[in-house]
Order: C-alpha cells, then sequence, then structure tokens
C-alpha cells in the first residue's frame, strides 16, 4: 500500500546537530577560558559529547527532565556543584554560540521540495516542542511539517512504539502507510520499523559503517535516494548506496 506521509527526525538528520554542537562548543570554551583545562580542543569536545550521551540517556530513560538533563550536562561538564539557575545561564551562553552554527544538511531542501506534492511531512523527535518548533522555525523549514511532536510533551520517547503510532495518529494513517526518516539505527531505525512503519535510516558519511544494520529499516547514505525509495519522482534520485 502506498506510502502517504514521511515523519523526520531532526537533529543530525535534517538539522547538522553535531557540526553546530562541536563548532558552538568550540567558541564557547574559548570565550570561557575553559581550553587551558584539557591537552587539546578535541579532547574537551569529546569530553562534552561523552557527558551529552551519558545525560541525554538519562532523560530517554525517564530518569531526568528535559531540563535537568542540560542543567546536569553543565555540572558533570564543569565538575562543578551548580544552581539549576547558574547552570542555564552557562548554557544559554553556550547556545549562543551553537545558534550561529546551524544549518540544514545541503539535501534537506531538494528531498523535501521533490516530495512536497506527494507525501504529507511531520516530525517525530526525542527533544521537547519548545526546542523544535523554535530550531525549524530559525531553519526556514518549519511551514514544511503539518505536525510536530515530541518526547517532552508526549510522555514517550522514540524507540517505544507508542511515539512513532502517536505520530501516524496525528496524521490519522495507519503506521504502514507512513515512512519515518532518521539517523540512528537502533532508536530511529529499528523503532521506527518495530512500529509497523516503514523505515529509512540515513547513515550519512558512513558514520555507522561497522554497525550491521538492523533488520527492518531501508539503509541510505542521503535523502536523495528517498523519492525513489518512497515511489515519488525521482529526477534528482540516486541508487541506494547499500542496496
Amino acid at each position: 500500500m502506498a506510502i502517504e506521509a514521511v515523519v523526520w527526525d531532526v537533529d543530525d538528520t535534517l538539522f547538522d546537530y553535531t557540526t553546530a554542537d562541536r563548532a558552538g562548543m568550540r567558541g564557547h570554551l574559548a570565550a570561557e577560558g575553559l581550553l587551558d583545562g584539557y591537552d587539546t580542543v578535541e579532547q574537551a569536545l569529546a569530553r562534552w559529547r561523552e557527558v551529552t550521551d551519558q545525560q541525554w540517556g538519562r532523560y530517554a530513560a525517564g530518569e531526568a527532565s528535559f531540563e535537568g538533563q542540560r542543567r546536569d550536562r553543565v555540572r558533570v561538564f564543569l565538575g562543578e556543584e551548580l544552581t539549576d539557575a547558574e547552570a542555564d545561564t552557562w548554557f544559554h551562553r553556550y547556545r549562543a554560540h551553537y545558534e550561529r552554527a546551524w544549518a540544514l544538511f545541503p539535501d534537506v531542501l531538494p528531498a523535501l521540495d521533490l516530495l512536497a506534492a506527494s507525501h504529507r511531512h511531520g516530525v517525530l523527535s526525542n527533544s521537547s516542542i519548545h526546542v523544535q518548533e523554535y530550531k525549524l522555525r530559525a531553519l526556514g523549514v518549519r511551514e514544511r511539517f503539518e505536525m510536530v511532536l515530541c518526547a517532552a510533551e508526549l510522555g514517550v520517547s522514540k524507540p517505544d512504539a507508542q511515539a512513532f503510532r502517536a505520530a501516524c495518529d496525528a496524521l490519522e494513517l495507519a503506521p504502514h502507510r507512513v515512512a519515518y526518516v532518521g539517523d540512528h539505527p537502533e532508536i530511529d531505525g529499528r523503532g521506527a520499523a518495530d512500529a509497523g512503519l516503514l523505515s529509512v535510516w540515513i547513515d550519512r558519511g558512513g558514520m555507522y559503517a561497522m554497525v550491521e544494520a538492523p533488520v527492518g529499516p531501508h539503509r541510505i547514505a542521503s535523502l536523495a535516494e528517498l523519492p525513489a525509495l518512497l515511489g515519488a519522482d525521482t529526477r534528482f534520485g540516486a541508487p541506494s548506496t547499500f542496496g
């Protein structure tokens, strides 16, 4: 049966989060005079990413609120006991550097343009609606999506099937009529497949080259491959590099 809608992840799928985060933190640490505590800039950035992944994992597991994980990222990274206000202020200073580096991946607008007439579009993110609504508007693409759902407000996060089915319910479509596009092989790829959606795992640059593809997701390297996979007009499409 034909796919009628595409639901998208945001960070590292539409939005180049990793590049923006690294550029933002590099600028922030330099401005804060914190690089002297590390042998190299790369060591500092790796530590920030490690702490971010740890705290995000706590949030995804329901062990911390969205705001709480963000504050704890700052506390753990700095190794300091900070009040909520102090942690928020530090994070907001970082955010100013981070936002200056925001950008969509180059393949995003061509894919959205080509699929605009043939498919409905929505967003399902493990972030918060406040964060992702603001981000999508700043990137100039919010109007492309008829709905935006986020885990902080849903009360359930990917890879839980309930999160994916909530997106389908918002579109009033059965899961088998919806495709989900995301960058993580388990959270997005396997999660969407297990929930009954057409799961599309985008692995840009072979970031997960050594990872065996989960059963279910279609693995692509660029959104240029997506229209052909969905059976849409493929004038700018390309054959899958993963088969």
